[in-house]
């Protein structure tokens, strides 16, 4: 017989603050890289291959640690989880600018293992600690990533220069995170002997013979692999269309930036409906358009291109909800989460690798937007099955 779910604790203004900052910085740390990638090339005399590595980097870590999250929150508890992979986070951020290629791989390694652990327990958070606002939560918590994103991929050219180059540009992010830690601790104070039961009072079973746990993990995969594909090369996609480094920056930051009033607006309002498989299915084709006009013509209207893909981007909110929709209790949530992220971000990680591989191999992005293309195909169909009212 399954037991009943703890008694969760109202959220609070604080905890609500404290998961915005964590969540501005789960994005940031990825997407300020990638404007910068060819100045960290020319000057660390790298090749493709590691500018390659760098950007898959974070996926596999998001992978590993995604799959290690559920047992290492059982262990510390989930406040103190969280609050140990802030501080992976800000040491990973100010370390990598310090030294060499070898440096700059291993620090963003140590950022990218918390910023995964943060990424399965955060949805824990708001299931155990905001049970009615599950939709506008998740809204927020998208939008600041979102927003995190969008901030990451905006600002940092623009910080080179004045900063005296790439490492004072990058290094800077690591301030963002000292403030998440400091308030997130404050914040936990309050909760962590409920989020502690939550997840210890539950029998637990095993999700990895259930359909439904597997369709949402393809979905979130699915998704993930577009996203950091957008993250790490639409940039290089419009400056080797010739448009201008600062300003391809800019207009992927707002692909990124357009996620954050749709999260939240369409998260809440697709959480209090039985299925979000039409809104799923309709964002996600705004993307494929997006996706066929950077393809066919990315120079001739690059922000629009970009928007539509944020626009299928936000999709991601909805990955996020269904989670939390798809599970009865805070223990579930912690099983699916871990799940879905672990292997999701595992599909993922192919993603900017095989996207930059085919433009190596090709010397044109063309067969790389074909398989973008080709995911987009899988995210609607396995959305479309996951927004539908059931349970694990």
């Amino acid at each position: 017989m399954r037991a009943s779910p703890v008694p969760a604790l109202a959220g609070g203004t604080l905890l609500a603050i404290a998961v915005i900052l964590t969540a501005l910085n789960l994005r940031s740390a990825v997407t300020s890289v990638a404007p910068l990638l060819g100045d960290m090339q020319q000057d660390l005399a790298v090749s493709a291959a590691w500018a390659g590595v760098l950007t898959t980097l974070p996926v596999l870590c998001f992978a590993a640690a995604g799959l290690a999250a559920p047992r290492l929150a059982t262990y510390l508890g989930l406040g103190r989880a969280i609050s140990c992979s802030l501080v992976m986070i800000t040491v990973g951020l100010a370390v990598r600018t310090l030294d060499g290629p070898a440096l700059v791989l291993g620090a963003s390694l140590v950022a990218c293992a918390g910023i995964a652990l943060v990424n399965v327990l955060i949805p824990v958070v708001i299931k155990g600690s905001f049970p009615a606002k599950i939709g506008l939560m998740t809204g927020i918590y998208t939008a600041a990533l979102q927003g995190g994103a969008a901030i990451g991929s905006a600002l940092t050219p623009g910080l080179e220069q004045p900063l005296g180059g790439w490492r004072p540009a990058l290094a800077i992010w690591a301030a963002l995170a000292v403030t998440a830690l400091v308030v997130w601790v404050l914040a936990a104070r309050r909760h962590g002997a409920t989020w502690v039961q939550a997840q210890v009072s539950e029998t637990r079973r095993s999700l990895l013979r259930n359909r439904l746990a597997w369709t949402v993990t393809l979905f979130f995969g699915s998704q993930s692999f577009m996203a950091y594909i957008v993250m790490g090369w639409l940039p290089q996609v419009f400056i080797d269309a010739g448009v201008p480094k600062l300003q391809a920056g800019i207009i992927v930051g707002m692909s990124a930036l357009i996620g954050v009033p749709i999260a939240l607006v369409i998260a809440p309002l697709a959480a209090r409906k039985r299925s979000q498989s039409a809104w799923i299915v309709g964002l996600s084709t705004v993307g494929v358009i997006g996706a066929v006009g950077a393809m066919a013509a990315p120079a001739s209207h690059p922000l629009i291109w970009s928007i539509a893909i944020g626009v299928g981007q936000s999709v991601f909110a909805l990955a996020l909800t269904v989670i939390a929709l798809r599970t009865k209790t805070t223990g579930e949530t912690v099983q699916l989460s871990g799940m879905a992220q672990g292997f999701g971000y595992l599909i993922a990680s192919a993603g900017p690798l095989f996207f930059g591989l085919l433009h190596e191999l090709t010397h044109r992005w063309t067969a790389s937007w074909i398989l973008f293309l080709a995911v987009c195909t899988v995210q609607i169909v396995t959305g479309a099955l996951a927004g539908r009212n059931r349970y694990v």
